[in-house]
């Protein structure tokens, strides 16, 4: 089958890596976003799609806008590719291109559709406290993520999973499940079923204000926050920027899911009074464990944070490196 894969970040690594090492698989080219300025010395960076590609003899494609780039859609055209595999790619595909491959246009969607559909399922999904995801292989339309329904397949989430971590997960889920796709889907023994659009819900675009932290929500609302959008949620510390990494919640159902290492954090906190205290403010520092911070409901742990400038370290290491005392209010 001949292939051209369609994709740019690390998520859509495991299925690239996946068709190359498949010998009924011929992957004849690769599309992915234009190399990106980074850091400090604003070196141009290519995609962790092209890294891999670069290491095959085929073709590497790097529209700025793909739609209005008739170099790459007449090679595009003219390639008499199978099927175009798209995962993670970021551009919206126009029904020309979406009408080149002789079986259409495959997308692997990190959700069970028609459950966020969107830019960032993973992440809202997480921040919305769900109990599980999965990976969704789809015909593709002209809709954002509304096409025909190929296969399913499912992953819990755990109370500590954060958005790397499922991405990580879901990522190798989907590359398994797209060479099941693809074979199936060739060999007629796939029925595409339609999505039902009145269940659907949509994963936006997420912009800076979500990673800020209102410490009046309540303890979970913000626990979800921040493996939701993990590493980048939040607050204000001392006139600087303080990144809340990893937290756990002081609630009885958090509390159980955690294991023997946690007991002498289970010891400490089975007493503690819930109503002191206003939202942001450190009620409790627990040794070796952390600060414990009030919400608008329920109270926080701080197991994981970043200060600006510094590497990441646990909870209690800001205690006391910072002198942290009961009584400072975050945010």
């Amino acid at each position: 089958m001949q292939v051209i894969f369609f994709g740019t970040p690390q998520f859509a690594l495991p299925t690239l890596q996946k068709l190359f090492n498949q010998p009924q698989f011929n992957v004849i080219g690769v599309v992915t976003q234009p190399d990106k300025r980074r850091g400090r010395g604003k070196q141009l960076i290519p995609s962790a799609i092209k890294k891999v590609a670069l290491n095959y003899d085929i073709p590497i494609w790097q529209p700025k806008r793909i739609k209005k780039d008739q170099d790459t859609l007449e090679q595009l055209k003219n390639s008499q590719a199978d099927v175009f595999v798209v995962v993670a790619y970021g551009q919206i595909l126009s029904s020309e291109i979406l009408q080149m491959p002789k079986l259409g246009c495959i997308n692997v969607h990190g959700s069970i559709l028609p459950q966020y559909r969107g830019a960032a399922p993973i992440q809202w999904c997480l921040y919305n406290g769900e109990k599980q995801t999965g990976i969704t292989t789809m015909l593709m339309d002209e809709g954002m993520d509304t096409g025909d329904m190929l296969l399913k397949a499912y992953t819990d989430i755990n109370l500590f999973d954060n958005a790397y971590q499922i991405a990580e997960k879901l990522a190798n889920q989907g590359a398994n499940l797209l060479i099941e796709t693809l074979q199936k889907l060739e060999a007629g023994e796939i029925k595409p079923i339609p999505q039902n659009n009145e269940e659907a819900t949509y994963a936006s675009l997420i912009n800076k204000d979500d990673f800020i932290i209102d410490w009046n929500k309540s303890a979970i609302a913000i626990h979800n926050q921040t493996r939701g959008f993990y590493p980048n949620c939040f607050t204000s510390f001392r006139d600087d920027k303080l990144k809340i990494m990893a937290t756990i919640p002081i609630d009885n159902d958090y509390l159980q899911g955690l294991d023997d290492r946690f007991q002498g954090l289970k010891n400490q906190v089975h007493s503690l009074d819930k109503s002191v205290g206003k939202p942001g403010e450190v009620i409790t520092l627990i040794k070796n464990f952390g600060p414990i911070l009030k919400t608008g409901k329920g109270l926080l742990l701080l197991s994981e944070i970043q200060r600006s400038g510094k590497r990441p370290q646990s909870g209690w290491d800001l205690v006391n490196g910072t002198h942290l005392k009961v009584g400072e209010i975050l945010g």
